[in-house]
């Protein structure tokens, strides 16, 4: 699957709607109240720290955990506006999200996104890539949610299921390229 432009009126549209949330930007302070808390890291087998950035970036993470991505930009940017989807035609999952930061340091690479209307989810989730002095890279994904449709609430631990299932993916797929 390759990344797909959004079209402009629906980028326009998503650009112009506000985050379903209060906490923007708040993944880099740890967990908020009234939130679920996710944080995980993995090591990563490749080695190349500039690879592996503009792989993130050109949302290569998302679509090798089976996300079929449209983004406004690509490689992301602060503001960049992103419509995932998981599933097939009609019934497929729609996950509209903005980018709330992006991390562009030596050793530091990586981005925040918050939920728009529409997404099952309310909250952010951020990837960063950290490259060590032994040149070993991790990436660590974290996340605060809580249900923001019925059909997320009646979910409950299916709901959850689903999220660490995806984490695991994204810890995995930039090894995967």
């Amino acid at each position: 699957m390759a990344v797909r432009a959004l079209p402009m009126q629906k980028a326009a549209m998503l650009r112009a709607a506000p985050f379903t949330y209060d906490e923007v930007g708040a993944t880099a302070d740890g967990p908020q109240a009234g939130y679920g808390w996710l944080e995980r890291s993995a090591p990563l087998v490749r080695r190349d720290f500039d690879g592996a950035g503009r792989d993130l970036f050109m949302w290569r993470l998302h679509e090798r955990s089976g996300l079929r991505v449209h983004a406004s930009e690509s490689p992301l940017r602060q503001d960049t506006v992103v419509l995932m989807q998981r599933g097939l035609g009609a019934a497929s999952l729609q996950l509209p999200c903005r980018v709330a930061y992006v991390i562009n340091e030596p050793t530091l690479r990586g981005f925040a996104y918050g939920t728009l209307d529409g997404h099952p989810e309310c909250g952010e989730e951020r990837f960063v890539l950290e490259r060590h002095t032994d040149e070993t890279i991790t990436v660590t994904i974290t996340a605060f949610s809580r249900p923001a449709s019925l059909l997320a609430r009646l979910g409950g631990p299916v709901t959850r299921k689903a999220q660490q299932t995806m984490t695991t993916r994204y810890l995995r797929a930039l090894d995967r390229l």
